[in-house]
């Protein structure tokens, strides 16, 4: 049986696209630049805050002091309303317990700031994780494998006793990148297409099929 689970955060644990796209359209609304659907934003998100902001703010404006600007009033709002609309996918809680249960290790990895991720973790999922590393400065963020490789040493577990479940193409290349068996999941923010063609192992659609895996 493996001995760790690799989570990301966004479109696999808790379902915060409605609280990421309102907190950028407030930003861009303050500044009279266009804004976008929810389900745009669901193609935005995975590769960082700043880089949800590049993607969002309208050519013209992308230079550094723009975009640096834009970022800090959209983690000010974020982190007031990060918990608005957003909640776990259902029997997440569930499969956690279950792993808690049977002694494998769990651990989020994920290009959300770490200093919104830990207290949300904290927040929805108290002592459900191990360890918790979002994005932090000087470090690179996925699909670069640093910070699950950090993980992975925090647990004390290689990367033939992980499983790392994500719902994006940037996960997929994570996994690849760090040796991890991957793992689409179907709930979340993108589609089949997209997480086969970034090397997704195998695919579920409900979150107890992962206990089949272990």
């Amino acid at each position: 049986m493996k001995k760790a689970v690799i989570f990301d955060l966004d479109g696999t644990l808790l379902n915060t696209i409605d609280d990421l796209g309102d907190s950028v359209n407030y930003v861009l609304k303050k500044h009279n630049y266009p804004t976008f659907s929810i389900e745009e934003y669901k193609y935005k998100v995975g590769n960082g805050m700043r880089k949800l902001i590049e993607r969002s703010l309208p050519e013209n404006k992308l230079n550094d002091e723009t975009i640096e600007q834009v970022l800090a009033e959209f983690m000010a709002y974020y982190s007031e309303h990060k918990m608005d609309k957003t909640a776990p996918y259902d029997n997440i809680e569930q499969l956690l317990k279950t792993l808690k249960q049977k002694g494998v290790k769990t651990a989020v990895v994920t290009n959300k700031a770490h200093i919104s991720a830990k207290p949300l973790m904290d927040e929805v999922f108290p002592d459900l994780f191990d360890a918790v590393i979002g994005q932090k400065e000087g470090v690179p963020t996925k699909p670069d494998p640093t910070s699950v490789f950090a993980v992975m040493k925090e647990l004390g577990v290689s990367a033939d006793e992980c499983l790392y479940l994500g719902d994006s193409g940037v996960d997929m290349q994570t996994a690849k990148n760090a040796g991890i068996f991957g793992i689409g999941v179907l709930w979340g923010f993108r589609k089949a297409d997209e997480l086969i063609e970034n090397g997704a192992k195998k695919l579920i659609g409900k979150p107890q099929e992962l206990l089949e895996l272990l």
